[in-house]
């Protein structure tokens, strides 16, 4: 059982015994039903990554490949476009956010993150002073909230710490999520951001440290309860998985690929669960 796992079943555990309803949801089920959900919130966790510690269960697959082109697609392509992200990558699932019919999913993540200049920002700022307390990525932008339609980011922001140990230099990082769908999106939103974590420590030979997640609001939306119970009564499997970037130190942020990463000594627990996902 890994610490991803211990953590992922006590958090189903208080949402169901604990948790409370929504109520006015903003979003909806594919056929037009209104998706409550069950909820708490102020949900913190810490991942030793240098000790093998990564925030991904075992309890059900998780798609990592997928995860990983589009952290790619939002910080290295820098855009919005549906069509880069289906024809560069092969990912789909965010045609259900298309803004209209414009092919985008409006002035959101990628979108900011170009406006700002934001990751050419961070690299510079770590370059001329890898101990700086500045290195933050943050999509809440409200005039581009005005500017278009679009779901508002999820992931929002991310803070980046640098500390040297003897003669080691760790890279640390921190998620904050406003919002969080524990059964599908937990642990693919993790790990994204710990690649974006490997490719900035790879990109000046560093090694990762800690990786803080937390979430402001982590929910089960009311038709994944009875996936929630199927979880918990899940044994975990017997292995360690740990993500690897086959890049030499030094690699340049932008030439990393979602084909050198590496998910190894993953073996999850099958089959995998469907969820109807709320839009």
């Amino acid at each position: 059982m890994t610490k991803a796992d211990i953590i992922f079943k006590d958090n189903i555990k208080t949402i169901l015994e604990e948790g409370v309803l929504s109520q006015q949801a903003r979003p909806k089920y594919k056929n037009g039903q209104t998706a409550h959900s069950k909820y708490v919130t102020g949900v913190f966790a810490t991942y030793d990554l240098a000790k093998g510690e990564f925030p991904i269960t075992t309890l059900r697959p998780i798609p990592i490949k997928s995860a990983i082109k589009e952290i790619l697609w939002i910080y290295q392509d820098q855009t919005n476009s549906l069509d880069v992200l289906e024809d560069k990558y092969k990912v789909h699932y965010w045609n259900d956010w298309e803004v209209g019919q414009t092919r985008t999913i409006g002035q959101r993540y990628g979108a900011v993150v170009k406006k700002h200049h934001i990751i050419d920002n961070i690299l510079a700022q770590l370059a001329e002073n890898p101990w700086n307390r500045r290195n933050v990525i943050s999509l809440w932008d409200y005039e581009a909230f005005e500017a278009t339609d679009g779901l508002l980011p999820c992931a929002f922001q991310t803070m980046f710490d640098v500390r040297k140990v003897g003669d080691t230099m760790y890279l640390d990082a921190t998620l904050t999520q406003r919002s969080n769908d524990m059964l599908v999106a937990h642990h693919i939103n993790a790990m994204q951001y710990v690649a974006l974590q490997m490719m900035i420590a790879k990109h000046f030979g560093w090694q990762v440290g800690n990786f803080y997640y937390f979430v402001n609001n982590l929910h089960i939306y009311d038709n994944q309860f009875p996936q929630a119970k199927e979880l918990l009564r899940r044994e975990p499997s017997d292995c360690q998985p740990r993500l690897i970037l086959n890049v030499p130190d030094g690699t340049n942020f932008y030439d990393i690929r979602a084909s050198d990463f590496e998910l190894i000594d993953y073996v999850p627990v099958k089959p995998q669960l469907k969820f109807d996902l709320a839009i």
